[in-house]
This record gives C-alpha cells, structure tokens and sequence, in this order.
C-alpha cells in the first residue's frame, strides 16, 4: 500500500522520518483514537513536568485517564498539573514525587503507591537526564543508566501487583533514535573508561533500554503487562535546547513539538486490539532495532547486560 512505502521510505532517511514532515505524512493515514479510549484508566507518567512527557499527561488525561504526575520537584509538578487542567478541564490529575535514579526512593514510592492505587492500568517511563560530566547515583550507578534502565526496571516490577489488577496492563519505555548509533556496551555498562559525553551515555543507556525490552516483555508476560519501547523522532524540548543546542539551531524549524513527539507513546496506551509486546516503535509503526551492522551484538552479550541490570536493582 502506498502508506506502508511512503513510511518505509521515511523511516530510512532519518531526517524526514524523525522531523514534523515525517509525522506530516504519516499521521493522514491514522484513525483516531475513540476520545473515551482510556475512561476509568490510571496511566502514571515519569517525568511529567515538561516537555514530552507532560505533552503525554495532557494526552491521556484528554482521553479520560487519571494521572499520576511522577516527578522529582513536587512544585514543578504542580505547576505541570495547573497548565495540564487548563487544557483539560476536569480531568483528574495528581502528582506523585520520586526520582527513578534513587532505587531506594523507587522502592519506597512503590510501596506507598500500590496501597493507595490498587489498579494501575499504564506505566510510561519518560524521565530523562543527560549529564555533562560523569555523575553516579548515591547507590554508584551511571546517571544516565539508573534514570532510563535501572529505575525503570524496578519500578514497573514493584508496581505489578497494581498493574496485574488491569484487564490490559501496559508499559511504555520513552527511548531515542539515538540509539541506532550505539552497540550494546557490554563490556563496559556503567561507562566507566574513555571519555565521557552525555548525548553518547544518554543514546547507550537507550540502547540497553530497547534491547532489554522483549526480555522484559518475556519476564512480565505472566501479569499480561504488554511492554513496548518507542523513540519519538527529533523534539523541540527544553532538553534539547539545554543539552543539545547546536543540534536546535541547525534543526529548529523542523523538530516536532512536545505533543506530535508524544502521540505515540500515548497511542500505545490507548489504542485497541492492544499493540504487540516486546516491540520497538516509532510513529505507531513497529521499526528495526537496528540499521548500522555495527551495532549488532550476540545474546551473550545481552545476557550479560541483562543479568547485570537484574543484580543492580536486586532482582532475581
């Protein structure tokens, strides 16, 4: 079909699939989503201050979910929650407090959390850092991975009483096509040796996120938790203007705003028959995990990732 060639022929050229052109084309051949899609839904959402993952809030609570703004400082939290209602007048929206880079903190948010909401229908990992300097958590992770894998990982694991109560739990992992340009750091995980850059020890870390997804996917299979990763093409976010603002300045005009970056972490939570688990996505199309050569690694390797991430958060 013409839409399956003209998003193919997106997707390998990058830059057109990744800016608002790409999303352009593509969104002329979606549905919409039934405006009641997630009524008498919970969906928490991690880095709900800003950007794409307050874009993402402001989605779902328009499609009737309640949600649990999950943020570090409460303040910024409520100030997200007030824009958000004056969107979306009357939706319900709380925010929550915790730092997906303390595991410590995780655990005792996720031990409050499941006695006060005890169905949890989606769980949308958004937090994001990338640090200019080499930064270890209190407990001696690398930022970067304690933010997007480690915290994310245990965090959805102690949540699943909660989301086994859904009669279609779901998870969804915010990653980056930046990932494409990293292999699996197997050997060196924490990124201790060479030299250190934050927009290579962001794009590692979400390497390890997508390739961990079907594993995980595997692991909670058992509690029916649908597990997807997606990317959500080049944003222009406050993130980006701080971390990246030489790649702002040459792209500017073409980055996607918060809410087009959002759609598809908020279709994936919304959408029916309930997508595929284990997947890695990209403007609601399932995409290759891989497009260099370089960047393909054995499941030795994985294994070894795996395993040690599972160990890191204390997990068997």
């Amino acid at each position: 079909m013409l839409h399956t060639v003209l998003d193919g022929l997106l997707d390998r050229t990058v830059v057109a699939g990744y800016t608002r052109v790409g999303l352009a084309v593509r969104e002329k051949f979606w549905p919409a989503l039934d405006p009641d899609a997630l009524a008498g839904s919970t969906v928490l959402v991690t880095g709900a201050n800003s950007g794409i993952g307050k874009a993402i809030a402001a989605g779902v609570a328009g499609l009737g979910a309640t949600v649990l703004l999950t943020v570090r400082d409460k303040a910024r939290g409520e100030a997200a929650r007030a824009d958000i209602l004056g969107a979306v007048p009357g939706a319900d929206v709380r925010v929550e407090r915790c730092d997906v880079s303390d595991l410590p903190g995780v655990r005792t948010f996720a031990a409050d959390l499941v006695t006060r909401v005890p169905r949890l229908d989606a769980v949308i990992h958004n937090a994001g850092v990338m640090p200019p300097e080499r930064t270890r958590t209190e407990q001696g992770h690398e930022l970067s991975l304690a933010t997007h894998v480690l915290g994310p990982v245990l965090l959805t694991e102690l949540l699943l009483p909660s989301l086994a109560t859904s009669p279609d739990p779901r998870v969804v992992l915010m990653s980056s096509g930046g990932m494409y340009t990293q292999r699996l750091p197997a050997d060196d995980i924490e990124y201790t040796s060479g030299r250190y850059r934050g927009a290579v020890a962001y794009a590692r870390s979400k390497r390890i996120q997508v390739a961990l997804t079907p594993l995980l996917a595997d692991r909670w299979a058992t509690r029916s938790v649908m597990v997807a990763a997606m990317h959500p093409g080049w944003a222009d976010t406050p993130g980006v203007a701080t971390s990246l603002p030489a790649f702002r300045r040459l792209t500017g005009p073409a980055l996607r705003t918060p809410e087009q970056a959002a759609d598809t972490a908020i279709w994936l939570t919304a959408t029916l028959p309930t997508p595929e688990s284990g997947r890695f996505w990209h403007d609601r199309a399932v995409r290759p995990v891989h497009y260099l050569p370089s960047t393909r690694y054995s499941d030795a390797e994985l294994q070894r990732v795996w395993h040690y991430c599972l160990g890191a958060v204390g997990l068997s």
